[in-house]
């Protein structure tokens, strides 16, 4: 079995959850997923299958599309409705709706976030949900991320018995943003306390929520022999790569891995070429880091 399966992970499981059940609903142990998703969060979870878990990498570096819930009011540990209330200041006073967007836009662009306590990035070997955990904190390391995209998808609801405010979004960002904390920042920025109250992931990987299925339905495609309907080549993943169609001649050689000669070929803006026969990837090359004259495999995919 091999391909691209877009899970729709349901709240209150592990990304990791998906990965055991799927296991043993395809009867396989090659699964891998492309990125966690948190517990309390749905959505679109691309799982690779057999020789497409070399493609996990790049899956993981696409753009995500969320939509969900900010709410103004109180800041949590866990910085989302799961964690425990650190900061509270009731919202007594109208928030204009300029000022709300006015501060989403400020939060798109290229921006330098802070991971939350509660997440998997590591410092000095242990993940730092492992230091949240004990009560111990550390200096977190700030990176740059990409927001494409964020707004406002609702007019703000105010709570008169939590004194809180919150409205619906949609973000479209790249690899590595964390969503609570841009609920947090979003806070700041109009002076609140805030946290991410509801979050669903709607796409990844160039999959969307309309394209996923259930655990429940896979285990029926799987009983009824129809798997395969629900399957992506592994290709589809690289849609946004240069392709290069091989001769016999040249399918020999890349097969094995050889080198090639860079003035015959040109590679994306990325630098990467895929390597195609008869519509389906072989390997994806590469600049050799010292011999400039070659482009090198990256990655052998297929060489039977």
């Amino acid at each position: 079995m091999e391909g691209i399966l877009p899970i729709w992970k349901e709240a209150g499981m592990t990304s990791h959850d998906v990965v055991f059940k799927l296991r043993k609903i395809l009867r396989t142990k090659k699964v891998g997923h492309s990125g966690t998703l948190d517990p309390d969060v749905d959505g679109v979870l691309p799982v690779a299958i057999g020789k497409a878990t070399k493609m996990i990498e790049y899956m993981m570096d696409s753009d995500k599309i969320y939509t969900g819930e900010i709410t103004l009011g109180y800041s949590t540990t866990t910085e989302d409705r799961s964690g425990d209330i650190v900061d509270r200041r009731a919202v007594s006073e109208a928030i204009s709706l300029e000022s709300i967007d006015e501060a989403l836009a400020a939060l798109t662009g290229k921006i330098e976030q802070t991971p939350p306590m509660y997440s998997a990035v590591k410092v000095n070997g242990k993940r730092l949900y492992e230091y949240a955990r004990k009560g111990i904190e550390v200096n977190r390391p700030t990176r740059t991320i990409e927001v494409h995209d964020f707004q406002r998808t609702s007019d703000p609801v105010f709570d008169e018995k939590e004194q809180t405010l919150r409205f619906t979004f949609e973000v479209r960002c790249g690899k590595g943003t964390y969503v609570r904390t841009l609920a947090v920042d979003l806070g700041q920025a109009l002076g609140y306390p805030s946290h991410m109250s509801q979050l669903t992931r709607t796409s990844s990987g160039g999959y969307s929520s309309e394209q996923a299925f259930t655990l429940a339905e896979v285990k029926q495609l799987m009983e009824d022999n129809n798997i395969d309907e629900a399957l992506f080549p592994l290709e589809s993943v690289l849609t946004e790569i240069k392709k290069h169609e091989l001769t016999e001649e040249e399918y020999a050689k890349v097969k094995n891995g050889a080198l090639m000669d860079k003035a015959d070929y040109t590679p994306d803006e990325s630098d990467r070429l895929v390597f195609m026969k008869e519509n389906r990837a072989v390997a994806i090359y590469g600049s050799h880091p010292s011999k400039s004259q070659f482009i090198k495999p990256i990655k052998v995919l297929r060489n039977e």
